[in-house]
């Protein structure tokens, strides 16, 4: 797997189709800076590229500095004592349209694909192409960053996967704001075409009903969830995004006790 450059980040944003890719992408990924070099640091090595799975070939389809930064911020959670034997990581690319299949779930001991899937943001994202994001309870809108997998229950929208926010700050609400995987009959290419986008959650990454108990199956119990938005904010910000760039550039990680949030 290729390091991952910002100048790449801008140049595979800029190329995506404009029905695909919000209008913010390129603006606000050419303005990001790689971990300062003052932070505190810890030693644990950086990985080499033979011992990562090649997402990009397994998922032709999507972005591969996406996919390659959601396995950094996996590696750096992991490092830092969270979900150290994970091997399933599901990414949600949230700068594509509602329209498109944006979520993809790898298996990474196998080095699988296993699904490719419609996924819903939250009503207070915004339309087709989200653009907002929050970590507020009552926003309605959907969270970046990356998230660790818990149990499963029966609730109103039927089989659903609880899910913990690791990125303090950004995500790290989501237990309490009941952000869940769930199935919900608004997420297909039928109500796509009906009403030029899917149906929207309260903030849930909501998914084809059908596809609900499958998808929740293999990502229950001590998994990752990444969700992913060039939003300048929280690329800048989290200092779990900056510890996946920093992994992906080859430096220094950040502190251990900073890079994911409080649990």
């Amino acid at each position: 797997m290729k390091p991952l450059l910002i100048s790449a980040l801008a140049v595979l944003a800029a190329a995506a189709p404009v029905a695909a890719r919000s209008p913010e992408a390129a603006s606000n990924l050419k303005s990001l800076k790689p971990l300062a070099a003052s932070q505190p640091t810890m030693t644990a090595p950086v990985p080499s590229s033979e011992a990562l799975p090649d997402l990009a070939r397994l998922a032709p389809d999507a972005d591969p500095e996406v996919l390659a930064l959601g396995l950094s911020a996996m590696q750096c959670a992991q490092a830092h004592g969270t979900g150290e034997n994970a091997d399933r990581l599901a990414v949600i690319d949230y700068s594509r349209s509602s329209l498109t299949p944006r979520l993809w779930v790898f298996d990474l001991a196998q080095r699988k694909l296993l699904y490719k899937e419609l996924v819903a943001h939250g009503q207070g994202s915004g339309g087709d192409l989200p653009d907002r994001f929050s970590n507020e309870d009552g926003t309605h809108a959907s969270s970046l960053g990356l998230f660790y997998t818990r149990d499963t229950y029966q609730g109103k929208n039927g089989y659903s996967l609880r899910m913990e926010g690791l990125d303090a700050g950004f995500n790290d609400a989501a237990m309490s704001r009941a952000i869940v995987m769930h199935g919900a009959p608004y997420v297909s290419a039928e109500a796509g075409r009906k009403m030029g986008r899917l149906g929207r959650s309260w903030g849930c990454p909501a998914v084809r009903a059908a596809m609900a108990k499958p998808i929740i199956d293999v990502m229950k119990d001590g998994q990752f969830v990444f969700s992913y938005y060039p939003q300048q904010a929280w690329l800048t910000r989290s200092t779990l995004a900056q510890c996946a760039m920093a992994r992906l550039h080859g430096k220094p990680q950040a502190n251990p006790d900073k890079a994911v949030a409080t649990r």
